[in-house]
């Protein structure tokens, strides 16, 4: 069923487990993360970012594809859909089409700015039950083509911001989107917990899932992350299963173009993915 965060997420904080929010792009992955969610009996989050939302013909066609499918599948575990890294426009479309949470990035904007505008989105996500997440100190790697480092948050601002009534709190801590390159530094535990201390029962956010080693996700959890993000780790399985079903000739043997067929293979590597992240963050049976 469609929910804010807000519920999933405190329940995660509270018992030291975080709910995974996958990045969708069509219809395939959506069906394959909420399948998963389904048969682990785990919350979910489905991410939307700007651009996703943009090639899936616009955020209402995203919700009605969503909705249909917690309808036709029977899901019952909580699933929110959540706009990733949105500006405050993008933000305000989501509210508009039915979106059940949303993030507002105002990392890259003085910090003046990422208050004002953040207060206005709790008052309105307060109005339409929505949950809100904000972001302090720019999150590191590729994102829609600007490359960062990897910062670290000032615990400080983060604090300022968590007071204005956000639901969930992204703060920079050495992470980056993408893949981590060779000479990466690690997670800035120091820094998490600095922010943990100040922002108390918040539940934090941890960007930039795909690449950090195990044990660094185990403990960032149990510092307080309970929404961690995963996108290129899911579009790397797929590629390989897609690339391997295609150089094994199967696309040209009887309907193996069907795209039905030609699918099949990346989307159970995307299950087979959702699943292993679900264990490794301890949502399965959390639902």
């Amino acid at each position: 069923m469609l929910v804010s965060a807000k519920e999933m997420l405190q329940k995660a904080k509270a018992g030291h487990y975080a709910v995974g929010q996958f990045n969708i792009n069509n219809l395939e992955w959506t069906k394959a993360i909420l399948q998963t969610a389904q048969e682990n009996n785990s919350p979910v989050i489905l991410g939307v970012s700007e651009g996703a939302g943009k090639y899936m013909c616009g955020y209402k066609t995203v919700v009605g594809m969503v909705k249909g499918m917690l309808e036709e599948m029977g899901i019952t575990v909580p699933v929110a859909i959540h706009l990733d890294h949105g500006s405050y426009d993008a933000c305000l479309k989501c509210v508009e089409a039915g979106f059940s949470s949303i993030m507002y990035d105002g990392s890259h904007s003085p910090i003046e700015e990422n208050v004002k505008n953040t207060k206005e989105l709790v008052k309105i996500c307060a109005e339409k039950g929505m949950s809100l997440e904000a972001e302090v100190g720019a999150i590191g790697g590729e994102e829609d083509g600007v490359i960062g480092a990897g910062e670290c948050a000032d615990p400080k601002e983060c604090k300022a911001i968590a007071d204005l009534g956000v639901d969930m709190l992204a703060a920079g801590i050495g992470n980056i989107h993408g893949k981590y390159p060779a000479n990466w530094q690690g997670l800035s535990f120091e820094t998490l917990d600095a922010i943990q201390q100040l922002t108390g029962e918040l539940p934090l956010v941890l960007h930039g899932g795909t690449g950090i080693p195990d044990d660094m996700v185990k403990k960032a959890i149990s510092l307080g992350v309970a929404k961690i993000n995963v996108n290129t780790e899911c579009q790397l399985s797929f590629a390989e299963a897609t690339r391997k079903y295609i150089e094994e000739g199967k696309d040209q043997q009887g309907k193996g173009y069907d795209p039905r067929k030609l699918l099949l293979p990346g989307f159970e590597a995307i299950k087979e993915t959702v699943k292993t992240k679900m264990e490794l963050f301890g949502s399965i049976g959390k639902a």
